[in-house]
């Protein structure tokens, strides 16, 4: 992610109508999309077969609040796992699955325990309901020795947001339900072209 600053969460009960999408992202150069995870029967081999199909693709699971989506993103090989919520429970198991987990954080205090519960990426969310200079406030008080967790931006964010995010102090920025229409993709095209190292 130091790389491109950029992730795109996908959202569908059957994983396969994502492939239009997938398609897309992977030609534009989009590096990470976080797959949400979902009760359906096939998740697991379908994540698994969109995991082959996409090599350009970093993919990872998204909308993880039990252990039974932990063990499906690990099941499928997916790089990492994302949570709107911070459970400390979910961290563990996490670990024992060894997979890259990124719990949700909002207040101080969500911050500050997820930094003692060694996390070293959080998610910000839901970050437009916080501003952009909300995670910069929180550097003076909570910074410390260790610094700051790695932060991505999630939740209300669209294309044009992404980097007046970055220049506001985040580290990544996440964009969902934003692209809902041609003139998003647009945007996010000339958006992965200008962060293109």
């Amino acid at each position: 992610m130091h790389h491109q600053p950029l992730l795109v969460v996908l959202r569908a009960y059957d994983l396969f109508e994502l492939l239009p999408c997938l398609e897309r992202l992977q030609e534009l150069g989009v590096q990470h999309v976080e797959l949400a995870w979902s009760t359906h029967p096939h998740w697991v081999p379908q994540a698994i077969e969109l995991r082959q199909r996409f090599l350009h693709l970093r993919l990872g699971a998204a909308s993880i609040v039990d252990t039974a989506g932990l063990a499906a993103a690990a099941e499928a090989g997916l790089g990492y796992a994302v949570s709107p919520i911070l459970d400390r429970a979910l961290i563990e198991a996490a670990k024992a699955l060894r997979l890259q987990f990124v719990p949700g954080v909002m207040s101080p205090s969500e911050v500050h325990l997820a930094r003692l519960w060694k996390c070293s990426i959080v998610k910000l969310f839901p970050a437009a309901a916080v501003g952009l200079s909300y995670w910069q406030r929180l550097s003076g008080p909570l910074a410390g020795a260790d610094g700051l967790p790695f932060c991505i931006a999630a939740g209300g964010l669209g294309p044009a947001d992404v980097e007046p995010w970055l220049a506001a102090g985040v580290d990544a920025v996440a964009l969902g339900g934003s692209l809902a229409n041609p003139a998003d993709w647009e945007a996010l095209a000339q958006l992965v072209q200008r962060l293109r190292p």
